[in-house]
């Protein structure tokens, strides 16, 4: 594996006699996103600050790119503290600043942007979390979601390197929660920046996250992949991400993906031993970078959540539908073959109108383009190959939109 963009060794902090890190060991790698999480109060902000230089550790070392930050001359810091933009739980807005004033602040104090150039900027930003109408406005005078998201759009109008994210979704409600979660996505992909990110929302940040470390007792139990952390062994791990595990998606009320693959498990025991087959087919938003891009994220958010409640309308009472990614629903259908899962779908492109799918937005012009992927479960199969086969076999694809 590549040598870590920044590394936390053998960190300690202690406030008085409350000792919150206690050897913390994290590596975060470029161009991934990696999220902090654990119980309450167990110190992952306290974690975040230090990888920003905000807190000193005790004792222990942080480095940047192999290099110890204590070793780091006077520019070199400087320079460093000019790829990181940090949003903090409390939102940290200055209250004699408009919100247009708030978000465009970065520009100016670190940029030579001339006025034009830093609107339009700050422009795009405050369209693309949904607040071109209250640039105006004072913090006083918005909600606390709202404070929320004014925050974010300024710690991404600078087009950071390293993004830190405390809690970035605290106090939203379920659509604006994933509008954020999937606008740090498409900027992670489009930019590219390694984003780090403390978080309680289970299971939505393994959507996102390339990396989850889990601190516990001022220590990291675990770090790896989001899918390697739903499979572990560990009872502390398990116990923690089974308090999640019978909740519902907050966004579209189905199951969310762990219980989805746990019903797949279940599904091919039941084709093993008592040869009652099933079919599985993914639909997936073919155009939710389009939407995001042309009409804001909580539009393309609000367009899953109206298809998801669709879907589960017009199915079974027997079929299994779960979320699987930001922008995948998985749908297993117990005792019925390929061919009739193709019908299925040619019902529901029959039955879901676009004034439904539409409900709750302004856009008459929005398009929205689902693929429905087929796969018919065999004796030896595994979710990850079936998943990969509807990804790559066209002859088995059934496109419907909703314009």
């Amino acid at each position: 594996m590549d040598q870590p963009l920044i590394q936390l060794k053998g960190v300690y902090k202690s406030f008085g006699v409350n000792h919150v890190l206690r050897g913390a060991d994290l590596s975060i790698y470029r161009g991934e996103i990696t999220t902090i999480i654990g119980k309450s109060g167990v110190g992952k902000s306290i974690l975040l600050k230090h990888v920003i230089g905000l807190m000193t550790p005790d004792s222990g070392v942080i480095l940047f790119l192999g290099k110890p930050l204590f070793k780091m001359n006077a520019g070199e810091r400087k320079a460093l503290k000019q790829k990181f933009s940090y949003m903090f739980q409390g939102t940290a807005l200055f209250d004699s600043m408009t919100v247009f004033e708030n978000i465009a602040l970065p520009l100016m104090e670190r940029t030579a942007l001339k006025t034009d150039k830093i609107k339009e900027r700050v422009t795009a930003r405050m369209q693309q979390l949904d607040l071109g109408d209250i640039g105006d406005e004072y913090p006083s005078q918005l909600s606390g979601g709202m404070k929320k998201r004014v925050a974010l759009a300024r710690a991404l109008v600078t087009d950071p390197e390293i993004v830190l994210f405390d809690e970035p979704t605290t106090g939203l409600d379920p659509i604006r929660k994933n509008a954020v979660h999937s606008m740090i996505a498409d900027y992670q992909k489009k930019f590219g920046f390694t984003g780090v990110m403390v978080s309680h929302d289970v299971p939505d940040i393994f959507y996102i996250s390339q990396r989850i470390a889990m601190l516990h007792e001022g220590r990291i139990l675990f770090e790896g992949s989001s899918a390697d952390i739903q499979n572990i062994s560990d009872p502390l791990i398990k116990d923690f991400i089974r308090g999640f595990e019978m909740r519902h998606d907050n966004l579209t009320g189905l199951m969310p993906l762990a219980q989805g693959v746990k019903r797949f498990h279940e599904a091919m025991a039941c084709l093993q031993s008592n040869q009652v087959g099933f079919s599985l087919i993914m639909f997936s938003v073919e155009n939710l970078e389009k939407i995001n891009e042309s009409f804001g994220h909580v539009a393309g958010q609000t367009l899953i959540k109206n298809f998801a409640a669709l879907l589960q309308q017009n199915l079974r009472i027997t079929d299994i539908c779960s979320r699987h990614g930001m922008e995948k629903i998985m749908l297993i259908l117990p005792n019925t073959t390929i061919d009739q899962a193709r019908m299925l779908c040619e019902k529901l492109a029959n039955k879901i109108k676009a004034t439904d799918v539409m409900s709750g937005l302004p856009h008459q012009d929005l398009c929205f383009s689902v693929r429905a992927g087929f796969a018919e479960a065999e004796h030896d199969s595994l979710l990850e190959n079936m998943v990969a086969a509807l990804d790559a076999a066209p002859n088995m694809v059934y496109d419907f939109r909703v314009c």
